[in-house]
């Protein structure tokens, strides 16, 4: 009986930390200041909407927060200051499969690029599907959607090397 309920605490715990992880992006790397962001966090942020056509081959709205916006608050270099040896940094977005895509900065700095690119928690004003949230990563006007990134868990600031 011991055993059981020891075995049931580690499952337990397992899934307990699964979800927690599942349910915040981690800002990480050559940051002034990691974030854990949850979706409270993200709405504390300007919220931005973008509209995108998915495989339904209907346009679908998104809202969340720009990717800049989130790494500024991160403490990273950006907008006037983002030249020389800051911008060979990019940006590592991973998903909870594994996924990963990569961004080089000047892609998400307004003073570089029209682009929007988002860190989104809804379509359409729902909640997005547990498949593809709580994070989803949308690229406004990228011909293919492979960066347009489901179930998104980190994102890293890298210098290329």
């Amino acid at each position: 009986m011991k055993k059981q309920i020891i075995i049931a605490f580690i499952v337990f715990a397992t899934v307990t930390t699964s979800l927690v992880k599942a349910q915040t992006v981690k800002v990480t790397g050559e940051v002034a200041t990691p974030l854990a962001l949850t979706v409270a966090d993200l709405h504390q942020y300007t919220q931005t909407t973008v509209m995108r056509k998915e495989h339904d081959g209907k346009d679908h709205t998104y809202t969340g927060v720009t990717l800049s916006d989130i790494l500024i608050k991160a403490g990273v270099t950006m907008g006037q200051q983002l030249k020389g040896k800051n911008l060979i940094k990019y940006l590592l977005a991973e998903a909870s499969d594994g996924y990963q895509v990569v961004f080089a900065l000047a892609e998400l700095d307004k003073s570089f690029t029209d682009r929007t690119i988002i860190l989104a928690d809804t379509i359409d004003g729902k909640p997005l599907a547990a498949g593809d949230g709580p994070f989803r990563i949308i690229v406004q006007d990228e011909k293919k959607p492979a960066r347009c990134m489901k179930q998104v868990t980190a994102l890293k600031v890298v210098f290329a090397k």
